[in-house]
């Protein structure tokens, strides 16, 4: 019958048993099996993994293995094997070839008799040596094992010749398994993920399960173009871009939106039919305010580079914003007094092509 009980059956269960039913809230990586690796932390909290961490001997051939537990999956009906390590454990790796370099691979497996017929039936850590070579490679990992570390055995190594340089030829190879909703900690892992939702954290970066890919999580804002459309308060005297270089650009971060925009008018621009005064300039918000504001931020109103000056950008409604004269010029000409207060097609002067108008805002959006 398939399916499997713990700790139910008054006759006892089998090892099986055990195996499928206890690991159950691991990670998934099909109905019944479980993601390898080994058990993430350490007891001072620094370290992503500090199961099964090689520690070189200076000057010697020898590593030891530090305590830390994992889990093996087989097949789906064969299950998942718990594993501990729980004291230090010494691994010695043979002396190097006399030609050429070799990449030992050291693995933390399974051995069980049952289902691959070798005559034995336990875990452990062991080496698989590599193949000298001019260009050794990486030897592949036997069934029912996960890769802790590849040792790159340089030619002529030997515990008489001073040992291996244990800083430089260790690269570590373990990965971390976790249980279902855990965040999964890893440096660098190729593994699609369980399911839509799952989180794990590569490098610092959280990364959400999209069903499809890896995808950083949250989402963040980007920055996106927008054109302003350009009217006048009193709704008369309405400019039109024209052939005006137009680069606006903002980012919605929460409610937080960061905007800054560049308008230099062009030959066909045009100012809009007998402006007044009093029809001041509106540009659109990229996205809606919560609510008008007397100041989001600056702006730099040209005509030449001496006729310049600033002007206060405010929110004059929750769907655009006005340019307030808040200097006088540059050259210390003097503006008339009707072409005071806010900019308009002749206010602080009469505008043509090649002037332009550039700023930077931040607000708060309405959602």
């Amino acid at each position: 019958m398939p399916v499997r009980s713990g700790w139910l059956s008054p006759d006892g269960q089998s090892r099986e048993d055990t195996r499928l039913v206890s690991l159950g809230a691991l990670t998934p990586t099909s109905a019944v099996a479980t993601r390898s690796g080994i058990l993430p932390g350490s007891p001072d909290g620094q370290w992503r993994i500090s199961g099964f961490t090689l520690t070189g001997t200076p000057n010697t051939m020898t590593v030891s293995v530090s305590p830390g537990r994992a889990v093996l999956q087989g097949t789906d009906s064969q299950g998942a094997y718990p594993v501990a390590l729980t004291g230090y454990l010494p691994l010695t790796f043979a002396d190097g070839d006399a030609l050429y370099d070799r990449i030992d691979l050291v693995v933390l497996r399974v051995y069980d008799h049952a289902y691959d017929g070798q005559d034995r039936t336990e875990a452990v850590v062991e080496i698989i040596p590599g193949t000298p070579a001019a260009t050794p490679a990486v030897e592949p990992v036997p069934a029912l094992a996960i890769p802790l570390y590849q040792v790159t055995v340089a030619k002529g190594a030997s515990a008489g010749g001073g040992g291996l340089a244990w800083s430089s030829v260790l690269a570590d190879r373990r990965t971390p398994t976790v249980a279902v909703g855990g965040i999964l900690s890893v440096t660098s892992d190729t593994a699609i993920g369980s399911y839509p939702g799952q989180y794990r954290d590569i490098n610092g970066q959280l990364q959400r399960w999209t069903g499809s890919a890896w995808a950083d999580y949250p989402v963040l804002p980007t920055w996106q173009s927008w054109t302003p459309n350009w009217t006048t308060g009193t709704g008369s005297a309405t400019p039109s871009y024209g052939n005006a270089t137009v680069n606006c650009r903002y980012l919605k971060s929460g409610t937080t939106v960061h905007l800054n925009f560049s308008i230099q008018f062009g030959t066909t621009t045009n100012f809009g039919t007998s402006p007044t005064t009093a029809d001041n300039w509106r540009f659109s918000l990229p996205v809606p305010a919560s609510a008008a504001h007397p100041v989001i931020g600056f702006a730099e109103l040209s005509a030449t580079n001496a006729a310049r000056l600033m002007g206060r950008i405010y929110l004059a409604t929750t769907n655009t914003f006005e340019l307030n004269i808040g200097t006088g010029r540059v050259d210390a000409a003097t503006i008339a007094g009707p072409n005071q207060g806010t900019a308009d097609s002749l206010s602080p002067w009469t505008w043509a092509a090649s002037h332009a108008v550039r700023g930077t805002a931040t607000y708060e959006a309405a959602s």
